[in-house]
């Protein structure tokens, strides 16, 4: 099942991205060796004894000690973290950019798990469930009626649909499994007006990392990467191959709000633009051991032009990528100045299926620069509140309004001056536009409403082709009066209101239809980012 994400402006504005694995593939040898013998380990070993057999109260030991172990790395870094082992799975088959289950996105629609998408190539499409269907029944598992006004709860300002997290995981549960198991699933089907038994033999299914590429014109192409995953740069390479044979000379990279990921799919990235022998990130241990990589020959598009869209929300990984370009003058970097996480963490198993992300090495661009900003080892408030101070100084909307320190002062081999100590510093700033009014009572239901319109129109949203859509969509604005006429609002919206709703609405019809890929293809036709880049093309 795909996470979907909102891309209002506004949205991304607000999240922080925190605590994301930079993995770089480090082996730490002989590990067992560092707890033999160990008296701290004892001591920990006999406290837990002393509250588990002779403590007055009964206590949840296994709940004290995650309690423990969060509070212990809370006073290390902001980026060593504890992972429970009921979250692992989730976090290693996002990461890993696969699961094991049936290969459908669904919404919990009034009583019963409506699929919105069925994913190509998957369990599902082979068995030929479609889009529309509610699965009733998964194997023993019913879910519909008593079970959702049980496991769910109504999300506030959208009445028709259920967004639980509970509800959520426990429709997850009954539908992932062991590859090669079987589930027999009941469905209604609207179309027909039947429910149908559909038996699905369970397989992998993509986690997609790429969310969307093509030609904004006949010579100027853009990928989107939502995250650096074990499949990323598989996904890259495709992608990045497609524009190239429709005529690609220059690239737009969109990192925007992007955590990071694996740091050796970063580089195998960044490899693809720079020439060979160039430096692309070095990494520093607690014993100075560096460990630098270098780009090589493969590179298929190192003599394109790429320009690299960053914000507060590009972190880790996308910073190495940002910074790497950056630091060897190889195209320009466009947008805010990025979160700013320069440190380096290895997962390591804690034996009851649960993790630690540590940080074990901190990580310089080509010029040396740590983009790492400050923190306290005693104090993680201010740094996960940073982002408002960006917000007050002003710096989201004038890049005069970035601080930077003169002593963190770097000169790129064509002197272009670049700084460390706190993200990556555009090249070209593009400020966050303050005119736009995103509340929740006018685009909160874009989700249900599309969803609801296109189930209710199947027949006639399935007859659109993407570049017809992208052009001609709701042209009358049919469609939009309807939805406004649902939002029982007191006063007109205001023109530039209007307009953005227009554009989101088409765009949210556009990803339920066609992917991410159709959701970019309009919005971005009033991306400040991107309107951005297509004058520097000109200029140049």
């Amino acid at each position: 099942m795909t996470r979907k994400k909102l891309n209002l402006p506004i949205f991304l504005g607000i999240a922080v991205a925190v605590g994301i694995l930079i993995g770089s593939n480090l082996n730490f040898k002989n590990k067992s060796v560092l707890f033999n013998n160990n008296s701290n380990e004892a001591k920990i070993k006999r406290l837990i004894n002393y509250i588990q057999y002779d403590y007055v109260d009964q206590v949840d030991t296994d709940s004290l000690l995650d309690d423990a172990i969060t509070n212990m790395l809370v006073k290390l870094d902001p980026h060593s973290v504890y992972i429970p082992k009921e979250e692992l799975q989730g976090i290693t088959e996002n990461m890993q950019g696969k699961f094991v289950g049936i290969g459908v996105s669904f919404v919990m629609h009034e009583d019963s798990v409506a699929v919105a998408s069925v994913i190509k190539g998957g369990p599902s499409e082979r068995a030929g469930l479609l889009a529309g269907d509610r699965i009733l029944i998964a194997g023993k598992d019913t879910l519909f009626g008593k079970f959702i006004e049980n496991k769910a709860v109504i999300a506030e300002g959208s009445p028709d649909f259920v967004r639980s997290r509970k509800m959520s995981d426990a429709v997850m549960k009954a539908l992932k499994g062991e590859p090669d198991t079987e589930v027999n699933v009941s469905v209604y089907r609207r179309k027909t007006n039947e429910v149908i038994e559909i038996p699905i033999t369970r397989g992998e299914v993509s986690l997609k990392s790429v969310d969307g590429h093509y030609m904004i014109n006949s010579t100027l192409g853009y990928i989107n990467i939502d995250r650096f995953a074990r499949t990323t740069y598989k996904e890259f390479k495709s992608a990045l191959d497609s524009l190239i044979s429709e005529g690609m000379t220059s690239l737009v990279l969109d990192l925007r709000g992007n955590p990071g990921g694996f740091m050796d799919i970063a580089n195998s990235i960044i490899d693809e633009f720079l020439e060979d022998g160039k430096l692309i990130v070095f990494t520093k241990s607690k014993n100075g051991e560096i460990d630098k990589s270098y780009a090589t020959s493969k590179g298929d598009f190192e003599n394109g032009n790429v320009y690299v869209l960053i914000d507060g929300n590009s972190a880790s990984a996308s910073e190495i990528v940002a910074g790497a370009l950056q630091d060897n003058d190889k195209g320009t970097i466009v947008g805010r100045r990025s979160f700013g996480k320069g440190l380096v963490q290895q997962e390591m198993d804690l034996g009851d299926g649960s993790a630690v992300r540590l940080t074990t090495s901190r990580y310089y661009t080509p010029t040396g620069r740590s983009i790492q900003k400050p923190y306290s080892h005693t104090d993680s408030k201010k740094y996960q509140t940073e982002y408002l101070e960006r917000v007050h100084n002003g710096e989201l909307v004038s890049k005069d309004s970035i601080k930077v320190n003169d002593s963190l002062r770097f000169e790129t081999p064509k002197g272009k001056v670049v700084y460390g100590g706190g993200g990556i510093i555009p090249d070209v700033f593009v400020g966050l536009d303050t005119t736009s009014n995103f509340s929740n009572k006018v685009f909160g239901n874009l989700n249900s409403f599309t969803f609801k319109y296109i189930d209710n129109h199947r027949a006639e949203m399935d007859a659109w082709e993407l570049s017809n859509f992208v052009e001609n969509f709701d042209k009358d604005e049919k469609i939009l009066k309807e939805y406004i006429s649902e939002l029982d609002m007191n006063l007109p919206l205001a023109p530039g209101v209007r307009k953005n709703l227009k554009m989101y609405l088409n765009a949210f019809f556009a990803r339920n239809l066609f992917d991410d890929t159709g959701f970019f293809m309009i919005t971005q036709k009033e991306d400040p980012m991107i309107l951005k880049v297509l004058e520097l093309e000109k200029v140049e």
